[in-house]
């Protein structure tokens, strides 16, 4: 039987290199996403939504994906960075606008998940989540408590694997933001991503497939650097 995977945020980056990796592997991929990717493939099923619109996720994805019934791996990726800056300048509603895509609307989508047959959730989590550099506030807040939520979550959903995975640093539009528009002097973790390993987002995919393959030598709830195992 042709397993199914659901992919947030597979417009772009990471989320497109692994709708893609997967259909390449011949499992059916559901994608959901504010734009659609150029995709066309008979096992790919495309929901489009904003994740931000929180107050209508369940009355919007409920019958989405309580249809497709059973899931081998869910990977909650749709996220986004917030302004790099002081978090003394950071407004509370420009921390509530990450938290919100980044954290609760992950919790929307878990109470739905709970209800059906789930093998494993994957929250694309970041090493920003354990260190709090300068200038990533809202990343760092949001990203710490997505691992907690699934920390959480796994105490409840005792029949499915929650990992949150840092996969390591992507080439995307925001790590480019990051890397080429943000003052390293100011910011000094800006330099360490001009210096250090960068992905493109197909090579970051097949490392967390690989990754996956190891998931039953973790705890649920657990939170895994990809760099680091």
């Amino acid at each position: 039987m042709i397993k199914n995977i659901l992919i947030t945020g597979c417009s772009s980056g990471l989320g497109l290199a692994l709708t893609k990796l997967y259909l390449e592997k011949g499992y059916k991929v559901f994608g959901i996403s504010r734009r659609k990717p150029d995709i066309e493939n008979e096992n790919f099923t495309f929901k489009e939504f904003d994740l931000s619109r929180l107050e209508i996720i369940k009355k919007e994805l409920t019958t989405f994906i309580n249809d497709i019934k059973e899931l081998d791996t869910v990977f909650l990726n749709a996220g986004m960075l917030g302004e790099i800056k002081e978090i003394t300048k950071l407004s509370t509603k420009e921390i509530q606008e990450v938290l919100n895509l980044n954290v609760f609307a992950n919790k929307e989508l878990l109470d739905i998940l709970a209800k059906i047959k789930t093998d494993t959730v994957v929250g694309i989590s970041s090493g920003a989540s354990k260190n709090g550099s300068k200038g990533w506030g809202s990343y760092s807040l949001s990203k710490s408590s997505l691992n907690m939520l699934l920390n959480l979550y796994s105490k409840e959903m005792v029949n499915t694997k929650l990992l949150a995975i840092a996969p390591g640093v992507i080439e995307t539009p925001m790590t480019d933001y990051i890397r080429f528009d943000i003052d390293d002097e100011v910011f000094t973790s800006a330099k360490t991503l001009k210096t250090g390993e960068i992905q493109k987002p197909e090579d970051a995919a097949k490392r967390l497939f690989e990754a996956l393959k190891r998931k039953d030598e973790f705890e649920s709830g657990s939170f895994l650097d990809v760099r680091k195992i």
